[in-house]
C-alpha cells in the first residue's frame, strides 16, 4: 500500500511541475497570439482572446503599400535557408573528417572548436564588423550568411561528430573491401545513417538566424535588406511609433516556417535511429 502511495504521489508531482511548466511556456504565446488580434495599437486586453477580434494587423503586414514586412519574410527565408544548405554541407563533411580520420592537428582542431562554441557571436561583433567593411560584404545578405555559417560550424560539427561516432567503422571497412572510395561511403553509407542528427544540425542552423537580430542589425544598413527581426524593431522603435500589436502579428508568423521544418523533418529522428541498427 505504502508503494502505491509512493507511486501516486511520484505521479501527481511530476503531473504537477508538467502543468507548471506548459502554463510557463504557452501562456506568453497565447497572449501574443491574442494581442495580434487586438484592435488598436494596445497590447494590454482583459482576456487572452480580445472580445473585437480583427484581422486587420494582418492586413496591414501583407499590404506593400504599409509595410515592407513581405520583402523581410523574403530576406529571412532566404538567408536562413541558404545558411542552412551551407553549414550542413560543411559541418557534415568536418564531422566525417574528425570522427573517420587521425590526421596531425585533429585534437587541437576540436579543442579549438569547443573553446570558438563557448564564444558568443556578440563577443565578436567589433571584429565581424571591421572584417565585414573591409571585404566590402556591409549590407549585404552574403556578408551576414557567412557570418552565421561560420558560427555554425564548431558546436554543429561537435555535435555532429560524436553521432558519428556511434556509427560501426566496421560499415566503412566493409565497404572499402568491396572497393568504395571514401565519398562513396561518405555519401551512401554514413550520411544515410546520420539522418537523424542531420535533421537537427537543419533544424538549429535554421533557426538561428532566422531569429537572429544583433548580428543583422550591425550588418544590415538598407530597408529592404533587412531580416525579420530588424524590420520588426524598426517598425516599433521608430520616432512616435507604437505599432505593438502590429509586431505581434508579424512576430507570430515567424513560427511558421519553423514549424513546417520542424514536421518535415521529425520522422528522422525516430526512423533514422532505428535504421541504424537494421542497415547493413
Amino acid at each position: 500500500m505504502n508503494m502505491k502511495k509512493q507511486k501516486l504521489i511520484r505521479l501527481t508531482l511530476s503531473y504537477l511541475v508538467i502543468f507548471a511548466m506548459s502554463v510557463i511556456i504557452i501562456y506568453p504565446l497565447l497572449w501574443v497570439v491574442g494581442a495580434s488580434f487586438n484592435p488598436g495599437q494596445s497590447l494590454s486586453s482583459s482576456t487572452i482572446i480580445p472580445k473585437n477580434a480583427t484581422l486587420a494587423h494582418y492586413k496591414e503586414i501583407f499590404d506593400p503599400e504599409q509595410s515592407d514586412y513581405l520583402k523581410w519574410y523574403w530576406n529571412s527565408l532566404k538567408i536562413s535557408t541558404l545558411t542552412m544548405i551551407f553549414s550542413v554541407i560543411l559541418i557534415s563533411l568536418t564531422a566525417y573528417s574528425f570522427s573517420r580520420y587521425r590526421f596531425l592537428g585533429r585534437k587541437s582542431g576540436l579543442m579549438t572548436f569547443l573553446i570558438l562554441q563557448m564564444v558568443p557571436n556578440f563577443a565578436a561583433l567589433i571584429a565581424i564588423y571591421v572584417l565585414a567593411t573591409l571585404t566590402k560584404l556591409i549590407d549585404t545578405h552574403l556578408g551576414l550568411i557567412l557570418v552565421y555559417v561560420g558560427g555554425q560550424i564548431p558546436m554543429n560539427t561537435w555535435l555532429m561528430k560524436g553521432y558519428l561516432d556511434t556509427i560501426p567503422k566496421e560499415l566503412d571497412e566493409s565497404a572499402k573491401i568491396d572497393g568504395a572510395g571514401h565519398l562513396r561511403i561518405f555519401f551512401q553509407i554514413i550520411m544515410p545513417l546520420a539522418k537523424p542528427i542531420i535533421a537537427v544540425v537543419a533544424l538549429f542552423t535554421f533557426i538561428a538566424p532566422f531569429g537572429d537580430f544583433i548580428l543583422a542589425s550591425v550588418l544590415l544598413r538598407s530597408k529592404e535588406k533587412y531580416t525579420l527581426a530588424v524590420g520588426l524593431y524598426d517598425m516599433v522603435a521608430k520616432q512616435f511609433g507604437s505599432e505593438f500589436t502590429t509586431f505581434a502579428a508579424g512576430s507570430v508568423l515567424i513560427a511558421v516556417p519553423i514549424a513546417i521544418l520542424f514536421l518535415s523533418f521529425q520522422k528522422y529522428f525516430v526512423s533514422g535511429l532505428t535504421a541504424g541498427g537494421t542497415k547493413g
